[in-house]
């Protein structure tokens, strides 16, 4: 629980401070005093009648009433302080900066425990242990330095379950001039997690003094929905949100009997929620600072860039990442083309990017801006490279650029990169609130990053009139040990869904696959029934054209480990395709799609929404596939109708709202072609 008592306390105790500044006691008293806290301020030292200035108490029981306390003493005695504090002093937040709890061993788990159980107990605000502390507009309550330049409007917010990756995040953002609004580190964040300070920033944002910039360095998501409903928030009140999420390897314990069930992953489930809630995932702390500047400017509303630049080389490079990344550097030609060209230097080049040479001027460049930002209506936003060849002062140019940036409606974006030849005006710039881009691929890829994310998404869901009687009464008469449906139950629920499938007879006995033929005309494909993957056991076999062939498949196919039978069907034609479900604890359903074969087995193309979808955001992750070219049909194959394969997608999503028990589904394959798209193969596992 966050209260007004952590975020703007009245008064403040440092317990265990002193006046080495090497110790975190003392810095971080060190630190609140030079922030020039207004409140209260006391310290807990037996040693000591006063530490840096500061009235010390021999002990808490002598202390009076205080808001917030901030420990910096051994684990072991931190419980019975906090007990002591919320109990007799009406303390009401805490900040532990020790370690030696959860993060260390179960004896620290423990301690870490009964200080929760007793911050309950009060209705105090735990936050830690073994964190930096907190930063904002009212203390700069922690041990570390730098503290950064704070701008509550302008700056950004910034939450990290990492101490030490949040100052090196701090101190990578004030090398290029970004601000920061406040800083919340998390530590172990058992009372209070990332999403706490997440739902406080939603829950007091003020639209004309809140900083519309976030970001987030998450070792783990503790609370994914309250995530998403806070950020979606948000996002919708005007914010920006980008973030990191590390460990994004662990793909944790799992069950993998299906294909989809393998491939799921913590970082699948990750990225899923981040696209759902409009939050940019970044992947490196340059990233997150990249990105987090991107924020600090204009928004970028339009896919064409003017790049303007004295150049050439920094241009082409740019021009690369921003086409790569789906971004346009569009042709400019025609009469205000030429126009523009008669105030440059002999040489200039104007048909984007726009080069006005090393020897380009301060009106140059005011010129060239104004015609991006009112004679071409079609450029969206540009990207200024101008650095410095040593030959004279830019000084003046950094001028123009501060003007212009604050004038122009269009945003533009800052490349500076003679971080030693201009360093004087550089810092001349970031003075006036700016940040700088360094390096120009790293803003291009930023820039595309930031505008490909796309707003939250409204997931309405649509039942297309399915029976949702009959599938709970499958549900509910299932009696598998294992949790898998049979091949009727599965049936039953594509035919609920109306999802065509293949037709299908199943067959134990020699007479029953000749009685079959009745029913299916050749060729025809014959699967064991029993083995969870029978293809792995030599369980499917494709193209059968006659019944002393079938028959002869059959009697191998009865001498496999758990054969309880086959199923035989008419073979298809079409492009293979995939949906598959996987549940992810906390996060819910991940819903898997892409093509099948060996495009889902091998090469791992799928794309992936956490459920309930919409058709939109369906389409959307379907045009991203690699193999996407084959869902439109190439090389005279036909392709793929892709609202019919969204619909059917969409409808699998709609299955896990009204079937919780799913634990695992694989659709795979899927037979496509046109507007028919019949399914072959379902496995459904329950719990």
């Amino acid at each position: 629980m966050i209260n007004s008592q952590l975020i703007n306390p009245q008064s403040i105790v440092v317990i265990g401070a002193s006046n080495d500044l090497r110790k975190a006691g003392g810095k971080m008293l060190h630190n609140i005093i030079e922030g020039d806290f207004k409140g209260a301020l006391m310290v807990v030292n037996k040693r000591e009648s006063k530490v840096q200035g500061q009235k010390s108490y021999a002990s808490v029981d002598e202390l009076p009433q205080v808001d917030l306390a901030i420990l910096a003493i051994a684990a072991p005695h931190c419980p019975g302080v906090i007990e002591e504090l919320a109990k007799n002093k009406n303390t009401k937040a805490f900040i532990v900066i020790s370690a030696g709890f959860s993060e260390l061993n179960e004896t620290g788990a423990q301690l870490e425990q009964q200080m929760i159980d007793v911050a309950n107990k009060y209705n105090a605000a735990l936050s830690g242990p073994n964190c930096i502390g907190i930063i904002n507009q009212n203390y700069h309550g922690v041990f570390t330095t730098p503290i950064p330049v704070l701008d509550s409007k302008n700056g950004c917010d910034f939450i990290s379950s990492s101490g030490a990756t949040a100052v090196f995040l701090m101190e990578a953002g004030m090398q290029v001039g970004l601000r920061f609004s406040s800083v919340y580190s998390v530590g172990n964040g058992n009372q209070i997690c990332a999403e706490d300070y997440l739902q406080y920033l939603d829950e007091t944002f003020n639209e004309k003094t809140s900083s519309k910039s976030i970001i987030m360095y998450l070792e783990n998501i503790k609370k994914p929905q309250q995530l998403l409903k806070n950020a979606t928030s948000l996002i919708a009140k005007g914010c920006r949100i980008a973030a990191i999420k590390a460990g994004s390897t662990d793909a944790g314990s799992r069950a993998a009997s299906s294909h989809t069930g393998a491939m799921a992953t913590s970082d699948m489930a990750t990225r899923a929620l981040f696209r759902k809630a409009g939050i940019v995932y970044c992947s490196s702390r340059e990233e997150l600072i990249s990105i987090a500047s991107v924020f600090s400017y204009k928004k970028l509303i339009g896919k064409n860039i003017a790049v303007i630049t004295h150049a050439g080389g920094s241009a082409v490079m740019l021009t690369d990442a921003l086409a790569k990344g789906g971004l346009q550097v569009p042709l400019i030609e025609g009469k205000d083309d030429d126009d523009l060209l008669e105030y440059l230097h002999v040489g200039s080049s104007v048909s984007n990017p726009i080069d006005f040479l090393a020897t380009g001027t301060a009106e140059q460049l005011g010129i060239i801006i104004d015609y991006c930002e009112h004679k071409f209506d079609f450029i969206d936003a540009m990207v200024v490279v101008f650095g410095s060849p040593g030959l004279f002062d830019v000084e003046n140019v950094y001028k123009v650029l501060n003007v212009k940036m604050d004038v122009c409606k269009k945003p533009i974006f800052p490349v500076l990169p003679s971080l030693v030849n201009a360093q004087k005006e550089i810092q001349y710039f970031l003075s006036k609130g700016h940040v700088n881009f360094p390096d120009e691929v790293i803003l291009g890829k930023a820039l595309c990053e930031s505008y490909f994310t796309g707003d939250p998404i409204d997931s309405k869901i649509v039942d297309y009139g399915i029976d949702k009687h009959v599938i709970r009464k499958i549900v509910d008469n299932n009696k598998s040990s294992d949790g898998y449906l049979s091949s009727e139950e599965n049936n039953a629920i594509l035919d609920c869904l109306k999802i065509p499938r293949a037709h299908e007879v199943s067959a134990k006995t020699q007479q029953q696959v000749i009685e079959s033929l009745e029913k299916i005309d050749f060729p025809v494909v014959m699967k064991v029934v029993g083995p969870l993957h029978k293809s792995d056991v030599g369980g499917v076999v494709l193209d059968i054209k006659s019944q002393d062939v079938l028959l002869a498949h059959f009697k191998e196919m009865m001498q496999i480990p758990d054969a309880q039978g086959v199923l035989i069907q008419q073979q298809l034609s079409g492009v293979e395709l995939f949906v598959g479900v996987s549940y992810e604890k906390d996060f819910g359903y991940l819903l898997l799609m892409g093509l099948g074969g060996i495009f889902v087995e091998v090469l791992g193309d799928i794309k992936v929404c956490l459920c309930p979808c919409t058709k939109k955001e369906i389409l959307y992750r379907l045009k991203n596939l690699k193999g996407y070219p084959l869902l439109q049909g190439i090389r005279g194959k036909k392709g793929v109708n892709l609202e019919a394969f969204a619909e059917i997608i969409q409808k699998i999503s709609y299955l896990t709202q009204i079937m919780p028990e799913i634990q695992e589904l694989d659709i795979n394959p899927l037979l496509g072609e046109g507007e028919k798209i019949f399914a072959v193969d379902i496995r459904l596992r329950i719990s």
